[in-house]
């Protein structure tokens, strides 16, 4: 049972999305439905609100509040107006509550699902956000923010290890603090036949204090994008590391829809490094029907193993993986949907559904 409904008050704008969701649906769910015995954590649904001129010079603010059953997403985001060669700044203060699946989540029927590990993240940052004027095929964004990670039980109860008995935090205590200065660059090219893009990503750990976490950490991701006749190519490759003071949440989680298609989150394995390679060869079947055939592949390069407390290893995640398996992609003015069927290297099959730009 859902409900949306759209409200104008003055010149602000509340959007409300609801679905009231009981305990049946959630048992049809891969993963076991966690009780908590609260009628509210039932509850899956938005709520954004967004006001153009907050106090009458142009300022915009945002408030958007994200639910699902096992996790909460709560953002504040205040901008004022600026010229537009000048960087536009954002304040940002947000809260989120998520599982950790990808590095402490448990590999089920043949790594092709993830289980959950018992540990959750509480994760508030405040910060600044700064999105320089785009170039007409470059643009970046640079972010100064404070963070502060508290890992939480299925209960909400703070914890500093795993079942195992092993941290789940770089200081070993129940929290984890740090300042975190991002920068990204965003390159894009794009032609009748063919596009081009590419990102990279820097994060600095700042030692304001001597207990925060200091660490650098780089991602990048390349892709490209070319017309072969009726048919359409699309490669991948996504890969990061990173030095210094390290929490196991940080590490690099491989597997999982958007990674290596055929494994769960986080299934093929979780290190300081990482290499992901996906490829995709579509093909029209009809105006609104497309078939597709794809492979994917990565490795955590050998790096599982310098994460603290190894739980790669502890789960028996292999470290290396690949997923082959074919799809059909449906477009229509309602959204896009997507199925995809895919085998993993221990030739489990997974079936993944998706559903995307609906119409409003």
């Amino acid at each position: 049972m859902g409900a949306q409904k759209s409200i104008h008050a003055g010149k602000a704008k509340i959007d409300v999305n609801v679905d009231l969701t009981h305990k049946l649906c959630a048992s049809l769910m891969l993963t076991p439905f966690r009780s908590t015995g609260s009628p509210l954590s039932l509850i899956i649904g938005s709520l954004y609100i967004k006001h153009p001129n907050l106090f009458g010079g142009s300022e915009k603010l945002d408030v958007s509040w994200d639910k699902g059953l096992y996790d909460s997403n709560v953002l504040v985001a205040y901008r004022r107006p600026r010229p537009e060669w000048l960087a536009q700044q954002s304040f940002i203060i947000q809260h989120s509550i998520s599982p950790e699946i990808g590095v402490h989540g448990v590999p089920m029927d043949n790594f092709s699902r993830s289980g959950s590990g018992s540990v959750n993240l509480s994760r508030l940052s405040v910060g600044l956000d700064l999105n320089e004027p785009a170039s007409s095929k470059w643009s970046s964004a640079t972010s100064i923010k404070f963070e502060h990670v508290r890992p939480v039980n299925d209960d909400g109860r703070s914890i500093s290890r795993d079942l195992d008995g092993f941290p789940v935090t770089c200081s070993g205590n129940v929290h984890d603090s740090m300042v975190v200065l991002r920068q990204e660059s965003r390159f894009a090219k794009a032609d009748e036949c063919s596009f081009s893009r590419f990102s990279l990503q820097i994060e600095q750990g700042i030692p304001v204090l001597s207990k925060w976490l200091i660490f650098n950490r780089f991602k990048f991701v390349a892709s490209k994008g070319v017309k072969l006749g009726p048919a359409f190519l699309l490669a991948s490759l996504t890969g990061g590391s990173i030095v210094g003071d390290m929490a196991p949440y940080q590490a690099f989680a491989i597997g999982g829809l958007g990674s290596v298609r055929g494994y769960g989150e986080g299934a093929v394995g979780s290190g300081r490094s990482c290499l992901v390679a996906n490829s995709e060869l579509t093909l029209p079947l009809n105006k609104m029907l497309e078939g597709a055939i794809f492979m994917d592949c990565g490795t955590d390069l050998g790096s599982g193993h310098h994460v603290p407390g190894n739980p790669a290893l502890r789960h028996g995640k292999p470290g290396s993986g690949i997923g082959l398996g074919y799809g059909l992609r449906f477009k229509s003015q309602f959204g896009h949907f997507q199925v995809d069927y895919a085998i993993n290297g221990f030739q489990q099959k997974t079936v993944y559904f998706s559903i995307s730009n609906l119409a409003s």
